[in-house]
């Protein structure tokens, strides 16, 4: 499937929600009035199974030597499931942090120092979240091969971070495609659409902080 049509699927279920009045705030503290719910695809059967099929042939076109597959908590973890079982991979799970008690794993499952890992993200901003989950691996001396997502915003500051880190990742569907997508279902009024794309394009400029 294109990028248009993942937009789409996303468009759907719900998962993309618009607040200019009162932006939402994402973990980096940027404000947006753009707000991508992926977690909504897992209500969707169809959807979901043609997310993972795109995320699995990502795996297979770009990383091809992939031996594990790494969801990150939460929202990352049922499509790291579902990419598993298309691929017949083992499939672990990485925690923001440590759990406090118990064994305080911050990755949940079993890894070997010979698996290269894919970490699979439901949507990628500044690229903050998805180092955390690389580091937490490379901590066990497992390496990581890439990141590949359902969506991105397209920043220069992830594609900045990534290049820091030595890895390059790989979206089912990208801002740009949400947008066409959004006006062309009605989803967004052209209005609606005219500030969110000065918005975009201050943030790919690094004007928002």
């Amino acid at each position: 499937m294109g990028k248009k049509e993942i937009a789409k699927i996303l468009l759907n279920v719900g998962a993309v929600e618009l607040s200019p009045e009162d932006p939402f705030t994402w973990a980096s503290g940027i404000q947006s009035p753009i707000y991508c719910d992926n977690r909504l695809t897992m209500s969707d059967p169809i959807g979901r199974k043609q997310i993972a099929e795109g995320l699995a042939g990502l795996i297979k076109t770009y990383y091809p030597e992939t031996t594990l597959i790494a969801g990150t908590a939460t929202a990352g973890i049922p499509h790291a499931a579902w990419v598993a079982d298309i691929l017949g991979l083992p499939m672990v799970y990485i925690r923001s942090k440590a759990k406090e008690h118990g064994r305080s794993r911050q990755i949940e499952g079993k890894v070997k120092s010979v698996d290269k890992a894919i970490i699979i993200e439901d949507l990628i901003s500044t690229g903050g979240s998805s180092l955390n989950a690389v580091e937490a691996l490379q901590s066990e001396g497992i390496e990581v091969v890439g990141v590949v997502s359902i969506f991105t915003y397209e920043l220069e500051s992830a594609d900045k971070a990534f290049r820091g880190a030595g890895l390059s990742y790989k979206s089912l569907t990208n801002f740009g495609a949400l947008a066409e997508a959004a006006i062309e279902s009605g989803a967004i009024t052209a209005e609606s659409m005219d500030g969110l794309l000065e918005w975009h394009t201050k943030l790919k400029a690094g004007l928002l902080k």
